[in-house]
């Protein structure tokens, strides 16, 4: 009987982290307070990084995820490039460019946010146009 034990704890620690690996980021609602906040960042990182003089801005969120136990969030973000330069005021309602400038990314972000301390961090990015 005692050497069942340690069989049933060890299944138990198995299936615990087979479960936690495969659950590792869960799907969430898009319009939670601190994802909204990691999409806004990671929309003005990429702005700043990005050597273009135009500025991009968001068109849609497609996937949105946590980390099961923290506060980072998965996302892929489709972004079109604006007729606005780097440093303009009001990216939101600037206008997309149109014919051959006309340009589209989806990038996937994750972003480790500490929102108690006002702090983002992008942990990886990749972008593609679409």
């Amino acid at each position: 009987v005692l050497w069942k034990v340690p069989l049933l704890v060890g299944l138990l620690v198995l299936g615990t982290h087979i479960w936690t690996k495969d659950k590792e980021f869960v799907d969430i609602r898009k319009d939670l307070d601190y994802f909204v906040a990691s999409v806004e960042f990671a929309v003005t990182q990429f702005n700043g990084n990005n050597p273009e003089e135009n500025t991009y801005r968001l068109l849609e969120v497609g996937r949105a995820q946590k980390k099961t136990w923290t506060m980072i969030f998965l996302m892929d973000l489709y972004m079109g490039r604006t007729i606005c330069k780097k440093h303009s005021e009001h990216i939101d309602d600037c206008p997309l460019q149109q014919g051959p400038e006309k340009k589209k990314v989806r990038c996937t972000f994750q972003v480790d946010a500490r929102p108690w301390f006002s702090q983002f961090r992008v942990l990886n990015s990749t972008c593609v146009e679409i």
